[in-house]
Parts: C-alpha cells; structure tokens; sequence
C-alpha cells in the first residue's frame, strides 16, 4: 500500500475514535457503554467489532473465569511473587509474568485451537470425524509432536474442562453455537486414546480451545485471551506478595539446596612468562 501525504493517515485505525468530548469503541459512545456491558461484552466488542449475543458473552466470560490462576507452582505466578520481592513495581513484575507465557507455558490453548482446525479441515474433505482425527493425531505422534490439550501433570482429571464442556453443550442446544469443535475435541480425545492405550482427558487448554473455536476466534487471539485471564492471577499473586513482604525470594527456600553438577574444585595454572620477561 502506497504511503499517504497525509499525517492523519500514518495510523488507521476501525477500533477507536477519539475527539474532544467524544470516545466512540467501534462506534458506540464509551458514556454508553459503561456500565451496559460487562468486561467479556467488552473484549468481544474490542476484538470483533460488535457486541456479542448473551451466550456469546456468557461463554467468553466462562473461559476468562477458568483460566485465571493455577497456583504459585504456575511460573507466570511464580515469576511475579519473586519479581515483587526484588523491590519492583506491579507493571514490572506483571510484565515479568506475561513474558513467560510463550509456547510451553501458555500456549497449549493456541496449539489446542490449531489442532481442532486441522482436524476440521481433514473432516472438510469427506472423512468422518472420528477417523479426521485419528489421522490427525496418527501423524503428529509420528512426527514425535506434543498434543495440546490432553492430560495434566497435577489433575487425573481437570475439573475446570468438564464445566467448560457442559456450557457448550447447554449453549449448543439452545443453537447459541453449533456445538462442532465439542464433536472434534471430544473426537481427538477418543483418537488419542486409542494410539496411547490410555486415556488423557482433556485439559483446560482443550475445553478452552473448544469454546473459543465455537466462537470464531483465531488461534493468536486465543494465546492473548488466556494472558488477559492469567493476568488476574498475576495481579492478584504480586500484590499478596506485596502485602506479605520478604525480600529476594528465590524459586526455592535457602534450605532446600539446588544440584550442582559442574566440574570438580579447581586452580588456575600459573601463567606463563611473556616474551622478554624474566621470572625472579
């Protein structure tokens, strides 16, 4: 796109305009808003354009309550508890936390919306949905790829995926949403299943990936819904901190001693005269 002469036109945006006396979000007055809307309502405006239906809302609303915190023994969290007691600032030991959600912590919800995708797309092309996903899943394991969404560390069984999954079930039958990525996620997990000889239900990750796929969103706007949740988490974990007090505080108690696996004690050897020295 060729460049505009006009400064005015350096940023475009469809998201917000602003004039003295005048906030308008994608066309409603902010005056309006306030108070009309909830929080979801307003993430759903923000991102899509318009204002969602109360299903919508209501299951947007449900994925941001799920997410929000997993304990101190969640890295985002414990990443904001240490940076509080290094003396920063909220935003600083916020942002310490956010920039620790990537692709392993923080990105199975992403991964999980790509995966659902993939084995719609396979299904788009007249296979049946249970063997679109066992061929989905067949070859990610042939390839040694991790799937997203299944099985937890801590939980045999993560409570927050089965209410998650009733939602949509509930929303489904009210044609709220056409209950197709349920089908899928429920479908991967059976074809998981299958190729492991075990069952790994699925995780707040793959409930997560199957609500905002019945919505419409993208898997990118996904990884950042799960961060806008998160950050409450954070938020809420850094200021009890603060309030608790302490002082550079590790990942670990002094007691409790780290591994060191290193080379055995050591000297340096003596340095070797230069050219033209003489030793005494």
């Amino acid at each position: 796109m060729a460049l505009s002469p006009d400064p005015a036109q350096w940023w475009r945006t469809a998201i917000i305009d602003i004039a003295p006396g005048s906030i308008r979000v994608r066309g409603y007055a902010i005056e309006e808003l306030i108070g009309a809307v909830s929080f979801p309502e307003m993430i759903w405006l923000m991102l899509r354009g318009d204002l969602p239906s109360p299903d919508q809302g209501a299951l947007l609303g449900a994925v941001l309550v799920a997410a929000v915190d997993h304990g101190p023994q969640a890295p985002s969290i414990a990443i904001a508890r240490m940076a509080m007691t290094c003396g920063v600032g909220v935003n600083n030991a916020m942002a310490s936390a956010v920039n620790a959600l990537g692709d392993v912590h923080g990105g199975a919800g992403q991964q999980g919306m790509a995966l659902y995708a993939a084995v719609a797309g396979r299904a788009g092309n007249g296979i049946a949905l249970g063997a679109a996903a066992g061929a989905e899943i067949g070859a990610r394991l042939l390839r040694r790829e991790h799937v997203p969404g299944f099985g937890h560390r801590f939980h045999p069984v993560d409570p927050r995926a089965g209410r998650l999954l009733t939602l949509v079930d509930e929303a489904a039958r009210r044609g709220a949403v056409e209950g197709r990525f349920a089908a899928i996620g429920r479908a991967v997990e059976e074809a998981l299943a299958a190729a492991k000889g075990k069952r790994l239900p699925m995780n707040i990750d793959g409930a997560t990936a199957v609500v905002l796929c019945e919505l419409g969103f993208a898997p990118d706007e996904g990884r950042g819904l799960f961060i806008l949740s998160r950050s409450v988490g954070i938020l809420s974990h850094a200021m009890e901190q603060k309030a608790q007090g302490g002082r550079i505080k590790g990942p670990m108690p002094p007691q409790v001693p780290y591994t060191y696996d290193g080379a055995t004690p050591r000297t340096l050897p003596p340095k070797a005269a230069k050219a033209g020295e003489t030793t005494p």
